[in-house]
Parts: structure tokens; sequence; C-alpha cells
């Protein structure tokens, strides 16, 4: 018997996916699902530093102000932000204003910036664990928080200059961008979207 609980459609989701009418459209269209592309993942990254400390529901209802503040997480433009810059950014009600995590998403931009188009995106797959060696979990006391691979990344991205990335914080952008697959066994949204659910 899975921990996963049926939503207002009837449908089996992840049983936090029902704690926030947030979270449901999160949950279905986006959380385990893969993501490309440096300038996403450098999104996702920053974002989940962000949320270190803090309930990811606070993090999603202020997304577009992350995006308008940190212009759409472009990591060209992000890495030429000046000090005024980040002086604006603390005085933006529309994100977390947290001057380390700032200080971090502009210096992670900087180091990005150096690196070959895609290298990001190549760097964080390569620590993509094989879905066969991973059972579908039934309940999310068997969603573990960190992993070995989650280190690994962890480590390999900080030895590359890249700040605010935690063990913890790498599994969640695993689980976020689709590298593992969290999603319960009986959750309608394991093997995505169930058919003309949106």
């Amino acid at each position: 018997m899975s921990d996963a609980l049926k939503g207002a459609d009837g449908a089996l989701r992840c049983p936090w996916a029902l704690s926030a009418d947030d979270y449901v459209a999160y949950h279905d269209e986006e959380w385990g699902r893969p993501v490309h592309g440096d300038d996403a993942l450098y999104e996702r990254l920053c974002l989940e530093a962000f949320q270190s400390g803090l309930s990811w529901i606070t993090i999603l209802r202020r997304r577009e102000g992350f995006r308008a503040a940190f212009a759409a997480f472009r990591i060209a433009e992000v890495a030429t932000f000046t000090d005024a810059d980040k002086e604006r950014l603390l005085a933006d009600t529309g994100i977390i204003r947290n001057r380390a995590k700032i200080e971090a998403t502009v210096a992670n931009a900087r180091v990005l910036a150096d690196w070959e188009p895609g290298e990001l995106d190549e760097l964080i797959w390569s620590f993509a664990p094989d879905p066969a060696t991973r059972p579908a979990p039934k309940s999310l006391s068997e969603v573990p928080a960190v992993t070995d691979e989650s280190t690994a990344l962890s480590k390999a991205l900080k030895k590359r200059g890249i700040r605010f990335v935690g063990p913890t914080t790498a599994y969640a952008l695993m689980q976020a961008c689709g590298l593992v697959n969290d999603h319960l066994t009986d959750c309608a949204y394991r093997k995505g979207a169930p058919k003309g659910a949106f």
C-alpha cells in the first residue's frame, strides 16, 4: 500500500503535492521531469539554494519574482551583475532577501559563464543513477534526503567553484530535474502525466 493520496480530480498523487494548491501543478507538470540546458539547470540550482532552511512553497510562490530579479536566470546576464545590482536585490520584496544567497547566485553565474556551453548540463546529468537500481518508493519514508550520488555531485560542483550546494540541496535538485524519480509507486504522475490530465 502506497502513501499516495487522491486529489480533487481523483488521481493519486504524492501526499506533499496536496498540502497546498500551488504544489499540485508543480508536482504534476514539473517535479521529476527531465530538465536540460545550462540556464534552466542554473535556475533550479539557484532556487534550491534559496530554499535551504525554508519550505519549497515559499520559493515556488516567489518564482516569478526571482525570474524578474535575476534576468530570467540567464547565466551570461547574471554574471555581469554589479554591487549595485546586489543592493537592488536586497531591497526586492519579490525574492528571499538573503545576502549570502544573493552573493552566491551572482558568484556562481560568474563561474559558469566561463564554462563551455552544455558543460553544466553534462556535469549534473553525469551523476544520474541507473533507474534500474532505484525501486519506486511506496512511502515518503523511503525517499532519501541525501544519496551517494548527491554527495558526489555536491563535491564536484564545489570543486569547480559553485557555492551553496550541499548534498541535500544537490539531491533536491536531482529530484526536481528528473535525475531521479521519487514519485511514489502509486502516484499517477510517476510515469509522466496521465492521458488527458492537461
